[in-house]
């Protein structure tokens, strides 16, 4: 009985991983789509970023597995070997380390070799001939990533030398037109999928602009990142960071992190939920309310309730706001 050959497949769930898992997926071989969600994924509950991929996954008739990879994630955002991209975006790091992860999780589920997306000189940074040759040897995993849509581009890999897969198979798409991709989601069927880098928030220069900020004064950890999602950000002192909700939605999220900062609502008028660093002095709190004030519906005499812990809370008037020129001077972004 002939082997059945199986791939792990770094998934997305945007145009080219789609195509890249269903076109091997058609020539018999077992995918399994593999997402990788980040602290930067876009969602402030990581559970909500399996969605859209779950979607485009049942639609394209493949099976998917979600794997969190924060910590590590984290410190190559600090610390990139090979640098960031337009903005703080470590793209050959990423793809070392999901290359690295995906081989593991491989390894474990049987796998013969690694299906990616990836289209010769699409990207600059981590698509170029050396820089992929390059990626593979970092992650240890030379010879065993196929890449579907320009495969005829590049060297024989293992799977093709061991007749696991027919060069035949693959494609010869190449540059950032997609044009022939498009064709082929006709063809294939396949409607739904991402925009190209959409899902990564490290790729956007308002966020990256907030995540520079964050990393000069409070250091990178998860709750911090999941609050550079949300809100209106103002820098009150060195260690002292205010963060105010921009509509029903963020207020909701913000509660969620109430326990790890001073919380701010305010009580006669609609307007923004807030949060404060527990390091603020008095004199911080007093210009935190004032800035809070300004996005409240009525911006006069506004009554603040301050939750400092579970068991300490008062509530303190604000008769007028700071100036709208004052507010910008304090703000992040």
């Amino acid at each position: 009985m002939k082997e059945k050959i199986k791939a792990v497949a770094l998934f997305s769930g945007g145009l080219d991983s789609t195509l890249a898992a269903k076109i091997m997926e058609q020539h018999g071989i077992d995918v399994i789509a593999v997402h990788f969600i980040t602290p930067f994924c876009g969602k402030v509950n990581l559970e909500d970023c399996k969605e859209p991929q779950d979607t485009i996954a049942k639609e394209a008739g493949l099976k998917i597995v979600h794997e969190l990879i924060l910590k590590e994630y984290l410190e190559i955002v600090k610390h990139p070997k090979f640098g960031y991209g337009k903005n703080m975006n470590p793209c050959i790091d990423c793809k070392i380390l999901f290359l690295k992860r995906v081989w593991q999780l491989g390894q474990e589920l049987g796998a013969h070799f690694i299906i990616t997306g990836e289209v010769l000189d699409q990207r600059p940074m981590s698509q170029r001939m050396e820089a992929i040759k390059l990626i593979e040897e970092e992650a240890g995993v030379s010879g065993l990533v196929v890449r579907p849509l320009c495969g005829k581009f590049l060297p024989p890999t293992i799977p093709e030398e061991k007749g696991w897969i027919e060069r035949e198979w693959l494609l010869n798409i190449r540059g950032r037109s997609r044009k022939r991709q498009l064709e082929l989601a006709q063809k294939l069927g396949i409607k739904n999928f991402t925009q190209p880098a959409g899902g990564c928030l490290l790729t956007d220069p308002t966020f990256s602009i907030r995540l520079r900020e964050l990393m000069e004064h409070e250091g990178l950890d998860l709750i911090y990142v999941n609050l550079l999602k949300l809100g209106r950000h103002f820098r009150l002192a060195d260690n002292v960071r205010l963060v105010v909700g921009r509509n029903q939605v963020e207020n909701s999220h913000l509660r969620q992190f109430k326990d790890d900062f001073v919380f701010i609502e305010p009580l006669n008028t609609k307007g923004p939920d807030a949060l404060l660093s527990k390091e603020a002095s008095g004199e911080d709190l007093g210009l935190a309310l004032k800035i809070v004030a300004r996005y409240c519906d009525d911006s006069t005499n506004v009554i603040f309730k301050i939750r400092f812990s579970k068991d300490k809370s008062q509530e303190i008037t604000v008769e007028e706001p700071l100036p709208p020129q004052e507010v910008e001077r304090y703000r992040i972004g």
